[in-house]
């Protein structure tokens, strides 16, 4: 069965897409640990991001940083964090979360209010400033 992420990749469910390439898709994560943070995500669905092919692996790590530095240029955070935990969808992503202030935890656990309007604001501000 398909992860949601693989339906979102198929445009099945909706997203704050924040950039898309053949192999990669990035959005903004719908449980937020700091505004602005998102998901990178292959679009070859694979469970464990170690499992991921060296090339597919090195090109998603790109594609993050392209993504990273679209965040910190657009919100201008300390930093852009990252997790890869994977434990909440079986299909391999990596986390990349703004850094505002050097006191501010980051946890997955950890949820701020994002009201919908301010998340597409943000997917508009960042996506207009990623360079893919």
């Amino acid at each position: 069965m398909a992860t949601i992420f693989t339906k979102i990749i198929n445009g099945e469910i909706p997203c704050h897409k924040i950039a898309e390439n053949d192999s990669h898709i990035a959005f903004l994560d719908i449980n937020p640990i700091a505004e602005g943070h998102t998901l990178v995500v292959p679009k070859k669905e694979i469970d464990y991001v170690f499992d991921l092919p060296d090339e597919l692996l090195g090109e998603t790590m790109l594609f993050s940083k392209k993504v990273a530095a679209g965040l910190d240029k657009a919100l201008n955070p300390i930093r852009t964090g990252v997790i890869v935990e994977g434990l909440e969808v079986p299909h391999a992503h990596i986390h990349l979360v703004p850094i505002y202030k050097e006191s501010q935890e980051v946890s997955l656990k950890r949820k701020v209010d994002v009201s919908e309007d301010r998340m597409s604001e943000l997917a508009t501000l960042i996506s207009k400033a990623v360079e893919i």
